[in-house]
């Protein structure tokens, strides 16, 4: 959401390079977690769909507590829209990126694992306290059951009161329920090197990389990855589940680029079917869907393959859940194959059979893959295998100042009624930036004759400072 101030935190300038867009976006990413992923797959020819959601939750075990933020407005755009904060709370899958399992995976073989949260502590301390008190009388062999533990709590009890005392064994039980076992010192060694150990390092690690292997394998797969506007969802990807943001925003192209070879950004996309096929000109996802649902688009081709929601997505024929990650993960991959067939269709003179193929489709995409779009910037796409693709604004203009000291770039963005992206050139100018092309006559025909501002057209062999410093 754009800032209603000029160059304001994470805000998107007309003046952003993707180098200092990256700058920006890097820092929001550190900071913000992912609450749900939606994941949609589909068989040909009559494609049926596939949604999930997934509720995620970042990892905490044995590894420092992770601090994220969660914004007003998100939470209170969250909420309007139906999304479940007790279920991300209570029973988001963990995640961890590689350096995080690193970690881990050192405290847990050098044996220095501990617990990091103190409300898991407390947990630990009631559990601990029980144990303690049950082994003092009771004989090898026998058993007890704590309840009611959630989440990591099962595995952290069970690695805590290993450590801590060595004639003990534990189990899970399912239900939120550790079986504890008094045994002597030998038959715990015997049960520690069998197969059946729960409690083995390996399945400790699988558990807390959580969502993060299957990420590995849609990796491993190397299929085209879709997505909608998706350069932070590209960005979340490659913290969270990767490595952290490196601060090259080359080498994160190079990374993204590694991961999934084969990019496709129906944004970018629908924007090539917007001029090539008379699309009416839309901004969300949801619009883009409904207007490519429209009959009248393409009246004389064949019809948009079939798309058919699998049983356990039924739902989602029946009501529209706007911003549900399951059901935007649908509405993307159906805008993919519905602008594909529309293209097709205009990309050629000779009838398109009744039944195009998929590999029909990704050829007529091939110009769209790995060229994701870039919101309101110095460049019109970023191009994952190559250089990014330069944009084409409309003249810049030149704002000079007379008579009206301490002017402020806040107060020449609302005097020009948020219409320009405002950047100071000197003491007494500013740099305007627009995306549309009646703005700029408008203003150049309004402030002719303002007592105060004179605008023209920016020229930098007369308006740039540096060279302005040279021919003095």
């Amino acid at each position: 959401v754009r800032s209603p101030f000029p160059n304001s935190g994470f805000a998107p300038s007309l003046f952003d390079s993707p180098a200092e867009r990256y700058v920006k976006a890097r820092q929001s990413v550190q900071h913000f977690t992912l609450v749900q992923l939606g994941k949609y797959f589909s068989f040909h020819f009559r494609y049926v769909v596939h949604s999930y959601n997934f509720f995620l939750f970042p990892s905490t075990l044995g590894i420092r507590d992770v601090e994220f933020t969660l914004s007003a407005s998100s939470i209170q755009f969250l909420s309007h829209y139906g999304f479940d904060y007790n279920k991300f709370l209570k029973d988001g899958i963990p995640y961890m990126n590689e350096v995080q399992e690193k970690i881990l995976r050192q405290h847990l073989l050098a044996g220095t694992w501990k617990v990091c949260s103190n409300a898991d502590r407390d947990v630990l301390k009631k559990a601990i306290d029980e144990v303690t008190s049950w082994i003092v009388a009771a004989k090898e062999e026998d058993t007890m059951i704590l309840q009611d533990l959630n989440g990591y709590h099962m595995i952290d009890i069970q690695l805590v009161l290993r450590q801590a005392l060595e004639n003990v064994w534990t189990e899970p039980l399912g239900d939120k329920k550790v079986m504890v076992k008094k045994v002597s010192p030998e038959h715990r060694q015997l049960l520690e090197n069998s197969s059946y150990d729960h409690c083995q390092k390996k399945l400790i690690l699988l558990s807390a990389r959580g969502f993060t292997n299957l990420f590995q394998i849609l990796v491993k797969v190397k299929k085209p990855l879709v997505g909608h506007n998706m350069l932070m969802d590209l960005m979340h990807l490659h913290d969270k589940f990767y490595r952290p943001l490196p601060e090259s925003y080359e080498e994160f192209k190079r990374n993204i680029h590694n991961l999934f070879p084969v990019i496709i950004d129906t944004k970018t996309v629908s924007k090539s079917v917007q001029k090539k096929c008379l699309f009416p000109r839309v901004s969300s996802l949801l619009e883009t869907y409904a207007v490519l649902c429209s009959s009248n688009l393409n009246p004389k081709g064949p019809p948009c393959p079939v798309i058919a929601l699998a049983s356990g997505c039924s739902r989602y024929a029946e009501k529209k859940f706007p911003h549900e990650a399951g059901y935007d993960a649908f509405l993307c991959g159906s805008v993919l194959l519905m602008s594909a067939h529309l293209l097709l269709c205009r990309s050629t003179d000779d009838a398109v059979e009744a039944e195009p193929s998929f590999s029909q489709y990704l050829t007529v995409l091939a110009e769209h893959v790995n060229k994701v779009n870039f919101i309101r910037g110095g460049v019109s796409t970023i191009n994952f295998s190559g250089e990014d693709s330069p944009c084409r604004h409309p003249p810049a203009l030149v704002v000079h100042v007379r008579g009206w000291p301490g002017l402020t770039e806040t107060q020449i963005y609302q005097e020009f009624k948020a219409r320009f992206d405002v950047r100071r050139l000197s003491k007494n100018q500013f740099i305007l930036l627009s995306n549309k092309y009646k703005h700029v006559r408008l203003v150049l025909r309004d402030y002719r004759h303002h007592p105060h501002l004179q605008v023209s057209v920016y020229r930098h062999w007369r308006h740039s400072p540096s060279v302005n410093c040279l021919l003095q």
